[in-house]
């Protein structure tokens, strides 16, 4: 599968952005899909994660109450509303695709199989 993550930008903080993740080859509802993100100097991070049918979903705890995955399979794409935005969220926000059934979507980056080339997010205060 391939994956392209948009929708990164400038913000001022307290601002929205949302980011989208198009997939394209194998049959995208056979992934638990997930969102990560690289900060200058710092080590990939997990943020958010949601199952195969959307039904399950996971968070990192410092962006709980103000982001939301969502996904639409029908168009092969995930979603992640960002809301409330920190200067500490500005990154580089890389989506990623596991082959899984799994009902609870995994934090580890380790478990994903596909990554997408980054999208950068940068928040001002």
């Amino acid at each position: 599968v391939q994956l392209q993550a948009s929708g990164g930008g400038w913000v001022q903080a307290g601002g929205s952005l949302r980011l989208s993740c198009a997939a394209s080859g194998r049959t995208f509802s056979s992934y638990v899909m997930g969102w990560f993100r690289q900060a200058p100097g710092k080590e990939r991070e997990f943020v958010a994660a949601i199952n195969w049918n959307g039904g399950s979903t996971r968070y990192a705890d410092s962006v709980k109450g103000r982001f939301t995955i969502s996904r639409d399979n029908a168009k092969n794409t995930v979603y992640l509303q960002m809301n409330s935005l920190k200067p500490e969220d500005t990154a580089v926000y890389y989506c990623a695709a596991d082959y899984s059934s799994r009902w609870f979507p995994s934090a580890g980056a380790d478990e994903y199989d596909y990554w997408g080339q980054g999208t950068k997010v940068t928040v001002s205060s």
